[in-house]
């Protein structure tokens, strides 16, 4: 940390030694603006947030980046639980979870990890291996609006291939007053889940504070049914009858409850602003899986005893509880003095997550009955120091230079823990009665000293540099910039490095008061996720086959264009359309070291390398606008469309990068009944399907549609009761596996097993009352 503190004093001076040089040189003014020049954000009362008096629409930024901005009261009236929820109704982003969660957001259809998630402006932390942060952990009433960023800058950290979703939290120059949230979930087997929210701001001392919080019951029942079969209709067009194996029922519950609190100080002087802030979320789950096998497709009414002929192969029950807590603490200086303004930022982010899994299975199909215990602990702590600093000051009229340093000091620690007993059931049918009554009677005698433990260490450090210019010609404002991102990670004991310069440009040009053209192109990278780096054998990993992870991989690169239009409709409406293209190298696939694997003949050792290369493309509208145009005034609708496509070759051949939907679209619209002071709306969603590939496995996966609808009643400026309906069509998640022993057999499209699965989930019904005081 000491060395990236003067690492920062050295860019810092280097800034100022330039500022000066540049002043001299250019004879211009320096403005007293800084490097944002939007004006100050007006105060809005509490009154303004609890009744809505007009429909919001997505807002247009003054920003050279391409840029899309929804503040929060553009979702409001659908009360979304999660930042995952409310991404739902933004163009492009598609999610691959359980019916009726949204936690990994996919922009343009891309893995999880080459979206960029940042909250305020900065990375955050997850526990997922492949560095992405799972959104449904942000409450949406901590949110004050939400961007989407669909090209890169110098100005942040080019973990962004597909883009960057900016979450940005209220803070005490956004809010005057108080209010209050309180409502409840009814869920189609008839839990209640609670929800409160109390946030507050306003003057304290010299500078104005924000503090809110916010606990959220947090539940979803699901049913899935998988049926297996031992050949696919590739083969055999009679496979459900010739080849049928065996038939899954689950039941699937998530049951927990999110606690968040954030809050903001701020003091805004003459010359120096100072602001202070940080978040904290809790998040306690059970995740509570019970499993019946049958050898016949035919469900029975209720599970069927072992002591019933045939029927029933194995009874499987899981316990998943998960303790997850991550905060984010920082600080930020801007100071206007007569060489610019100048900014430093300092930021701490820590995730912890613990989870303890148990699993039950009692196996029937075999000559003795067989009950099996599987405990596993899975503990990571990840926790990032970052360091920002940043100079900017005019060249010229109506041009700007700015320049800075960042500096970011990782560590991550994980450690799982495994055991498993197994012992036969001498009396099968009199204990199976007892096991299904009470599974967890049955953790059988678990020593920890027995247990096998994998645990490893990475530390990262990153030093960058960039520089930047933007300006306004004419009709025209754009920003050019370099960033110099250098990266040292120990794994364990490997020690690795590597280094890039990252350029970007950005161009808005206004055609008209109404129409204007967005132009971007920026070099960005993905750092290689975290099991692929770490030197750890895991056996039957992919398949049968073994995963050996490669310490030497470096990250993905990746050009990208994004050209787009929009147009300003009536007074607050937009309408647009964006074109993207990515062009990505370094493509990390998994290739065979023809090491033969722990499975024996026919399985290998397999290890991710640096191999591929592939291009991402596609078009994305967006629309929201009142119909004034028709005499409408208090009618709002609102769509978007992403139509997504992409090629890459692996070791079979082509195909779409993994998890890739082929479209994603949604619809909707708000009525406001003002004569009643009541309003009602509906949203319809829908996204395509998506193919994953890997080796030993091929996944189809499809949803159905999503439909929510609210209805809401206003009482003077101070109170909204508002209903919803979400899930109203039942939604499923529809999946195909394709399962295949060896490689070879992949290729020769001989099948080990071919399962299809269905995962549904029923209606959520949700009241809330918002209050202002």
């Amino acid at each position: 940390m000491k060395r990236g503190v003067a690492y920062l004093v050295t860019v810092g001076i280097g800034a100022l030694t330039l500022a000066s040089w540049a002043k001299a040189q250019s004879g211009g003014s320096v403005t007293q603006k800084g490097t944002e020049d939007a004006a100050p954000e007006a105060i809005t009362t509490s009154n303004e947030i609890v009744v809505l008096g007009e429909i919001r629409y997505r807002n247009r930024t003054d920003d050279a980046e391409p840029v899309l901005s929804y503040g929060s009261e553009y979702f409001q009236r659908f009360e979304p639980l999660t930042a995952g929820d409310a991404l739902k109704r933004v163009p492009g982003v598609t999610f691959l979870s359980d019916v009726i969660e949204s936690d990994g957001a996919r922009l343009r259809g891309l893995d999880p990890g080459y979206t960029q998630i940042l909250i305020n402006g900065e990375k955050v932390p997850g526990s997922n291996v492949d560095r992405s942060f799972f959104l449904d952990r942000i409450p949406a009433e901590l949110i004050e609006r939400v961007e989407i960023v669909r090209s890169s800058s110098a100005r942040r950290t080019g973990d962004a291939v597909a883009g960057s979703l900016n979450i940005v939290l209220r803070n005490g120059y956004q809010l005057d007053g108080g209010y209050g949230r309180v409502g409840g979930l009814l869920f189609d087997d008839g839990k209640v889940k609670p929800s409160f929210g109390l946030v507050w701001g306003g003057a304290v001392g010299p500078g104005r504070l924000l503090i809110g919080g916010n606990i959220q019951g947090r539940y979803n029942p699901k049913k899935k049914q998988s049926f297996r079969y031992g050949d696919s209709p590739e083969n055999n067009p009679n496979f459900k009858i010739d080849d049928f194996d065996n038939r899954e029922d689950q039941d699937d519950v998530r049951d927990g409850t999110d606690y968040a609190l954030n809050a903001t100080y701020g003091i805004d002087g003459e010359t120096t602003d100072l602001e202070i802030g940080g978040f904290f979320v809790r998040t306690d789950r059970t995740e509570d899986e019970r499993s019946f096998e049958y050898d016949d497709p035919v469900a029975k009414t209720g599970p069927v005893r072992a002591a019933t002929p045939g029927n029933l192969l194995t009874d499987n029950a899981n316990v998943k509880d998960i303790d997850q807590v991550n905060y984010s603490l920082a600080g930020k200086v801007k100071h206007r003095w007569s060489l610019g303004e100048t900014s430093l930022k300092l930021g701490y982010a820590r995730f912890k997550d613990e989870s303890h899994e148990t699993e039950y299975e009692v196996d029937f199909d075999r000559s003795t009955p067989r009950f099996t215990g599987d405990l596993e602990d899975n503990d990571i702590v990840d926790s990032e120091f970052s360091a920002g600093i940043e100079h900017g000051f005019d060249l010229s009229t109506g041009i700007k230079l700015v320049v800075g340093g960042f500096y970011q000091d990782k560590d991550r620690d994980t450690e799982l823990a495994s055991t498993r007993n197994r012992f036969n059931l001498t009396a099968a049918a009199r204990i199976y009665d007892q096991f299904d009554d009470n599974p967890t009677r049955f953790a059988t005698d678990f020593d920890p000293a027995d247990a096998d433990i994998a645990a490893s260490n990475i530390e990262e450090q990153r030093h960058d540099v960039f520089a930047l210019v933007e300006g306004k010609s004419g009709a025209i404002d754009w920003e050019a910039g370099l960033r110099y991102e250098t990266t040292r990670t120990r794994i364990d004991t490997l020690k690795t490095d590597y280094q890039h310069l990252l350029p970007s440009v950005s161009a808005k040009i206004a055609l008209s008061p109404r129409d204007r053209i967005l132009l971007s192109a920026a070099r960005t990278v993905r750092r290689p996720q975290f099991d692929f780096i770490t030197s750890v054998l895991l056996e039957a990993e992919l398949g049968d086959n073994d995963l050996l992870g490669n310490p030497d991989l470096k990250p993905e690169r990746s050009w990208g264009i994004d050209a787009g239009y929009e147009r300003r409709i009536g007074r607050t409406g937009v309408a647009g359309i964006n074109f993207f293209y990515r062009r990505i190298t370094d493509l990390v696939e998994m290739t065979n070291t023809g090491v033969e694997g722990s499975e024996g003949e026919g399985t290998f050792v397999l290890q991710p390398r640096n191999v591929g290369k592939g291009k991402a493309w596609g078009v994305e509208f967006d629309l929201s606008t009142s119909l004034a145009i028709f005499g409408l005034p208090d009618t709002g609708i609102f769509g978007n469309l992403a139509l997504l496509d992409s090629e890459i070759d692996d070791f079979i051949g082509k195909r779409r990068f993994n998890g890739q939907s082929k479209y994603v679209f949604n619809v909707g619209f708000i009525q406001d009944v003002k004569s009643f002071d009541a309003a009602f709306g509906a949203s319809f969603r829908k996204q395509g399907p998506a193919i994953d590939r890997i080796v030993g496995e091929e996944i189809r996966t499809t949803y159905g549609g999503d439909l929510e609808v609210f209805v809401e009643k206003r009482f003077g400026n101070w109170l909204t009761v508002r209903a919803v309906g979400s899930n109203l069509l039942d939604g499923s998640k529809d999946e195909v596996f394709n399962k295949f022993n060896t490689i070879e057999d992949q290729f020769d499209r001989s099948f080990d097993e071919y399962e299809l699965e269905s995962e549904k989930a029923g209606p959520v019904l949700q009241l809330v009352a918002r209050i202002a005081y």
